[in-house]
């Protein structure tokens, strides 16, 4: 039986009813899919009638024309499971989501195309677009409200204002998904600000304003934009997230609470953004650049209702119980925590050093200048360049033009320093009589989720100068470290210096969540039973990666840390406790 989902003057209707929903953002993409359904109930049980999530592009087409819908990325299934629970859908298809993710949830594989403009009427992009939608669409569309399903609402761009004013772009949009089926009511989300309305309004579709306080300033802003029609925050900011370097961000609950029952006073539908953050596992979270470049941490928790790993906080409660003045909620059934556990001390008994790998782990491949990653088909993780510098050359100032996003300098095998994207400084080299060989090893820290800098080209974007003599010839090593299985470790005892990988290997009678502490480590990436946890670093707020119990299997259990530079120990503990508010500024 379908849904009639529709806007009544200031009101919205379900089936001619009127209803105020009160709605969270959990990403699927961002929760191991056996954990969908614990984070859906807790969202019922809080009072909600409504789950939104984003759709991020690049998870689900990885590769151009290679499609994946299984796993981590299986929607349907998420969508399902709301429906099952009694939960609403509102859907962010948005070719660009922004969410703090990995080039705002743009496939990398777009920037191959040189001459391409996003997020605009440009035609090159917009075919992109139409391709995947035609994969997308029809698997979204049997879940539609009118279909009978739970999807109530879709956006068709997100905060667009703040990037840009095509019209056309939007109208395109709109067209493109309502041309594939999609017949339930389509709505815009953009900063509460003149501008921003200006430009991410387009006519008839609904417009929502995101904020994080100051409802009815921010209320009053839209409805002089768009009178007589109902108010909706689509981004309630109730937390926020975290760059490495910073301090962790926290919001008082109480606060929260106030700004919540202020907007339920002005008869507003709202969704939390976020209910429930999750973590950005493997390569997938995104940077910031205001000023200078800023990545975000692995950890998503945001400080919000749920934590990382699901567990309500003072917010959920609070929250709540402002629901419960405004409408009955029946008693509080959660479901039983899923219980988390300290393994303890794991021995890190192997190693291998990464230069003694590059030929098992990539092809190399020729080039007269240093490209970047997207020019030599890579999307994620690291990339390395090698050539040979004639000598003598005393005190030779090393230059790597414009590197995205952090290097490190080796001369004939030794570590020379580190050059960053926020910090491009000079090294000065000492080449031998003989020469020796330069190579020089870029992480990809994120790609820029949000604003003007969104064209984000990894590793080194421009050139390679030795006291303003560009240097050519290179060998490129593409290591996007999805598979480490070719890796040929060896005893941990033979000295490794950095970078390095390390392995250990513990078992257990029974899996239950667990998180890493990489205290004593420097910087580098984790790896469960071969899959990618994230990015750890000293330099916090995080000290702790989120090892989820179905990462884990009964029995034998092994562990890779992929370090950069050095650790102090050649182990790794698992503890039953995050940490996600260390500081600790140190400068590699």
């Amino acid at each position: 039986m379908s849904l009639n989902f529709s806007v009544k003057g200031n009101q919205f209707v379900i089936n001619g009813e009127p209803i105020q929903l009160i709605s969270g953002a959990i990403h699927y993409f961002r929760v191991v899919p056996e954990y969908w359904e614990d984070r859906l109930i807790k969202l019922k049980e809080c009072g909600f009638n409504t789950v939104e999530t984003y759709i991020p592009w690049n998870l689900h087409e990885p590769a151009e024309g290679v499609y994946s819908f299984d796993g981590i990325a299986d929607i349907e299934r998420f969508i399902k499971l709301a429906e099952k629970i009694g939960l609403y859908v509102i859907i962010r298809p948005s070719p660009y989501i922004c969410a703090e993710w990995e080039f705002g949830g743009l496939p990398s594989w777009l920037l191959k195309e040189k001459q391409i403009r996003l997020r605009c009427f440009d035609q090159l992009f917009l075919n992109k677009v139409d391709a995947y939608y035609d994969v997308l669409m029809p698997i979204l569309v049997p879940y539609l409200c009118t279909n009978g399903g739970s999807i109530i609402a879709m956006q068709i761009e997100n905060e667009y204002g703040s990037y840009g004013n095509d019209q056309q772009y939007l109208q395109y949009l709109k067209e493109a998904m309502e041309k594939r089926g999609v017949d339930v009511l389509l709505f815009t989300s953009d900063g509460p600000t003149d501008s921003m309305l200006q430009s991410g309004m387009i006519k008839g579709v609904l417009a929502t304003v995101n904020f994080g306080s100051q409802v009815n300033k921010y209320f009053d802003k839209l409805e002089e934009y768009q009178p007589n029609q109902p108010v909706m925050c689509m981004e309630f900011w109730n937390g926020w997230f975290d760059h490495w370097g910073e301090n962790h961000y926290t919001r008082d609950a109480e606060d929260v609470a106030r700004t919540f029952e202020e907007m339920l006073q002005r008869k507003a539908s709202v969704n939390f953004y976020v209910f429930h953050g999750g973590t950005n596992f493997g390569f997938y979270n995104g940077a910031n650049h205001g000023e200078k470049y800023e990545p975000t941490i692995t950890s998503y928790d945001y400080d919000v209702l749920l934590t990382e790993h699901g567990v309500p906080t003072d917010k959920y409660f609070a929250v709540r119980k402002v629901i419960e003045k405004y409408m009955p909620l029946p008693p509080l059934q959660l479901p039983e925590l899923i219980p988390t556990k300290e393994f303890g001390e794991i021995q890190l008994m192997e190693a291998i050093n990464l230069f003694d790998s590059l030929n098992r782990l990539s092809t190399p491949v020729k080039r007269t200048c240093p490209e970047t990653m997207e020019e030599i088909g890579q999307d994620y993780g690291f990339i390395y360049y090698e050539t040979t510098v004639s000598g003598p050359r005393e005190n030779a100032k090393l230059a790597l033009l414009d590197v995205h996003d952090r290097a490190l300098v080796y001369l004939g095998g030794k570590y020379m320093g580190s050059v960053e994207r926020w910090n491009q400084q000079e090294i000065l080299l000492d080449i031998p009589k003989e020469g020796a060989k330069l190579g020089i090893l870029v992480e990809n820290m994120g790609r820029i989720n949000y604003g003007p800098l969104l064209k984000d080209y990894k590793g080194i974007t421009e050139g390679v100068c030795l006291n303003s003599q560009y240097l050519f010839d290179w060998t490129i090593y593409s290591l996007p470290l999805k598979e480490l299985t070719a890796l040929n470790f060896t005893d941990a005892s033979d000295a490794q210096t950095g970078p390095a990988f390390y392995k250990g290997v513990f078992f257990i009678d029974k899996p239950a969540d667990t998180f890493l502490n990489f205290n004593g480590w420097t910087k580098g990436v984790a790896y469960i039973n071969g899959f990618n946890l994230g990015r750890y670093w000293e330099i916090g707020p995080q000290e702790t990666l989120y090892i989820p119990a179905p990462l884990l299997k009964k029995g034998k259990n092994e562990i890779i840390m992929f370090e950069l530079h050095e650790t102090k120990k050649a182990s790794i503990y698992l503890s039953d406790t995050p940490v996600l508010d260390k500081v600790m500024l140190v400068n590699h």
